[in-house]
């Protein structure tokens, strides 16, 4: 199951119906018709449990037992499509959801009445969310949210609900219409807690979390194999210097301080400056091993 197919069953799960939800979702995956008996509505979905959650919504609202039709859609993912479809009191539904243009079709925005009432607001986003949003899955470690919408003004409204409450909100527009987005993980758990997806929004911290804890742990470990690296690089240099000053004069002939550094360095190759500075008869600070052994470089360069 995908995340955002998990993020759409627990809305469906935990909430009650809702007309500002109802409202969204017509507008986005809605349309009118007309037949010999008057305006026909049909809202087209792909998820079964959206179409049940539908169809007991006109059940509750409007007490109509509208049509659950279903076909397979002839591509290459094969899904099968659910339309749910009433000709009952149509216009009576556009009117009360606020729906309606003068016109018998949809109305492009969002209604004023919602836009200004919070409680509303989320049960709109939520309605948006179901008809027409996904999440990238957070696994991916590329945080998107999409709401599409086929009209600009809609998208634009979207826009403005999810700003009200303090979320980046931006809008693009694309062949098909318009989408709404939001890219910022917290956003984006934010948005799960504005429409009640608390689980969701668990499991989307929960592995951002271990995401960017492995991250770290990466970066710490390249970071300790370069510095591992670096030190058997200068190590090496080093050594190969010390035996070119035994071959051409000898350790016993070079400075009493220096010879006890070169021995050490040459028995242990892997130690780090600070291991060397340790094990000398007489331990002094790495930086007074660093300057034993920047002689020995030098001694060996004038050779």
């Amino acid at each position: 199951m995908s995340f955002t197919v998990a993020v759409k069953e627990e809305i469906l799960r935990r909430h009650h119906l809702s007309r500002q939800e109802l409202s969204a979702i017509i507008k986005m995956s809605g349309s009118i018709g007309l037949s010999s008996s008057g305006l026909t509505l049909s809202v087209i979905t792909e998820n079964p449990k959206l179409a049940r959650h539908l169809y007991e919504s006109f059940l509750y609202f409007y007490e109509i037992k509208s049509e659950v039709r279903h076909h397979q859609r002839n591509n290459l993912r094969k899904n099968r499509v659910y339309t749910v479809y009433t000709d009952e009191r149509v216009q009576e539904i556009l009117s009360d959801l606020h729906l309606a243009d003068s016109f018998f079709g949809l109305e492009t925005g969002i209604a004023p009445e919602i836009l200004a009432d919070e409680e509303a607001g989320r049960a709109y986003l939520r309605g948006a969310f179901l008809a027409n949003g996904s999440i990238r899955d957070p696994e991916s470690g590329k945080y998107q949210l999409e709401i599409s919408s086929v009209y600009l003004d809609h998208a634009q409204g979207i826009a403005s609900l999810l700003q009200h409450f303090l979320l980046d909100a931006k809008v693009i527009e694309r062949k098909k219409g318009a989408v709404t987005y939001l890219q910022r993980a917290e956003d984006i758990m934010d948005f799960l807690i504005v429409i009640g997806a608390m689980e969701a929004r668990d499991t989307f911290e929960g592995v951002k979390i271990l995401r960017e804890t492995r991250n770290d742990l990466n970066r710490a470990n390249n970071a300790e194999t370069a510095n591992i690296a670096r030190t058997i690089s200068a190590s090496m240099k080093t050594i190969n210097n010390i035996s070119k000053i035994n071959d051409r004069i000898g350790l016993d002939n070079i400075p009493a301080d220096l010879q006890e550094v070169a021995r050490l360095r040459i028995l242990h190759p892997d130690y780090s400056i600070q291991q060397l500075a340790d094990s000398l008869s007489n331990p002094m600070t790495k930086s007074g091993v660093n300057h034993k052994l920047r002689k020995l470089n030098k001694l060996a360069d004038e050779l």
